[in-house]
């Protein structure tokens, strides 16, 4: 793994002094080599051991390296710069921006693959496929994913009961047992209401996957899994794409698990829209 998308997909779980060093070198890793651990210190204005510890905590003997696994990352391309990828069309401004979303979208799914390991993907992917009922909310731009998932769910004939609003939801889940399954979809995990739905849902026996960024939120706390996504972007406007296209990789993994490992998910899928053309031709 790369570590500079190491130390991206951890940032947010650090301290503040380990931000700092995280964020200093994710913005100067092509001058790293110029620097060593006092230099770097004294930048930042922290103890030589803070840097050393930050090295140790990625799970690197030390400074040197981490220094020197950060220059090959550099040299291979994986510093994921942007600004190069800008710069190699300057004459096509509309080719330029599309190669720069690209790159951040490519980020984005990247770090989000790694933050979710391949047997919390697999037991979410159990969890849906052996359910009762697969109850979906999402409030919000939330609400798109959260829709989009419950018809894919009910497609491969996976019983979904989708819901915008929390009160209806509440209404919808009063009879939930251990065999049904809650996906509450936000962003921030901030949301009172669903925190409340989601505590509600495990008392009564039944298992809740939270969808939020990596960021420790309320509503992961009330989750017994949690589909993480991490997408930065220094642009207000680009940040949300980038979020949206990371998340969207990440149900499409799930979705592919149920089809595939599920006995007679695709020719349900076949037969469901098959019988949807059908609708829509007459």
């Amino acid at each position: 793994m790369s570590p500079l998308l190491k130390i991206r997909s951890e940032r947010d779980q650090m301290s503040a002094i380990e931000r700092r060093i995280a964020d200093y070198l994710l913005e100067n890793a092509h001058l790293l080599r110029d620097y060593s651990s006092q230099q770097l210190a004294n930048a930042l204005g922290i103890s030589q051991s803070s840097v050393v510890k930050f090295s140790q905590k990625l799970g690197f003997k030390g400074y040197p390296d981490l220094k020197y696994s950060i220059g090959e990352a550099v040299a291979r391309g994986d510093g994921h710069d942007d600004n190069g990828a800008a710069e190699a069309a300057p004459s096509d401004p509309h080719a330029a921006l599309a190669e720069r979303l690209w790159h951040g979208k490519a980020r984005a799914e990247e770090e989000t693959r790694l933050i979710n390991p391949p047997e919390r993907i697999d037991a979410i992917a159990e969890l849906i496929q052996d359910a009762r009922r697969v109850f979906i909310i999402g409030l919000g731009e939330d609400g798109i994913p959260a829709r989009a998932l419950a018809m894919k769910l009910a497609m491969i004939g996976i019983l979904s009961v989708h819901h915008f609003d929390p009160v209806l939801m509440a209404a919808s889940t009063a009879t939930a047992t251990a065999n049904d399954v809650l996906l509450v979809f936000s962003e921030q995990g901030k949301l009172t209401s669903l925190c409340h739905l989601a505590r509600t849902f495990g008392e009564a026996g039944g298992k809740v996957v939270s969808v939020t960024r990596h960021t420790p939120n309320p509503l992961r706390a009330h989750a017994d899994f949690s589909l993480l996504v991490s997408a930065h972007d220094e642009r207000a406007h680009v940040e949300p794409l980038l979020y949206q296209s990371a998340l969207q990789h990440l149900l499409d993994l799930i979705f592919i698990l149920l089809c595939e490992r599920g006995q007679g998910r695709l020719s349900q899928l076949d037969s469901n829209a098959e019988r949807i053309q059908d609708m829509l031709d007459t």
